[in-house]
């Protein structure tokens, strides 16, 4: 009886010594693909930022960065935007902040459109 005990005891720590090692193989997982994208994320960040010093004046990369303290997303938006129009030669290097400028109210009235009623 000691002996079935003993192989049952063996038994279930076998088990779960396998979900144990299951588990921190999908952790490990996970935190590498965690990483992989995390690192993706600074390359394409350090290669817009790159293009945005050949792009932009001083005086535009600093309103720029003005605005990505308040609206984060905006300001990235506004990048990708800026250097897409660059890249297809849209736009002639570098942009001057007045430039920025004008392209900053021509997105806040596209997006001040909207009307509210009220009943």
């Amino acid at each position: 009886m000691a002996a079935s005990q003993e192989d049952e005891l063996a038994i279930l720590r076998a088990q779960r010594l396998q979900a144990m090692q299951e588990q921190l193989a999908n952790q490990a997982q996970t935190q590498l693909a965690a990483e992989e994208h995390a690192q993706q994320q600074a390359a394409h960040a350090a290669n817009l930022d790159g293009l945005l010093r050949k792009f932009l004046t001083p005086e535009a990369r600093s309103r720029l960065a003005r605005i990505a303290m308040v609206e984060p997303s905006r300001a990235q938006s506004i990048k990708e935007n800026i250097v897409t129009l660059c890249q297809s030669g849209d736009l002639s290097t570098p942009v001057s902040d007045a430039s920025l400028k004008s392209m900053l109210s021509q997105q806040s009235k596209s997006r001040s459109n909207a009307s509210i009623r009220r009943i």
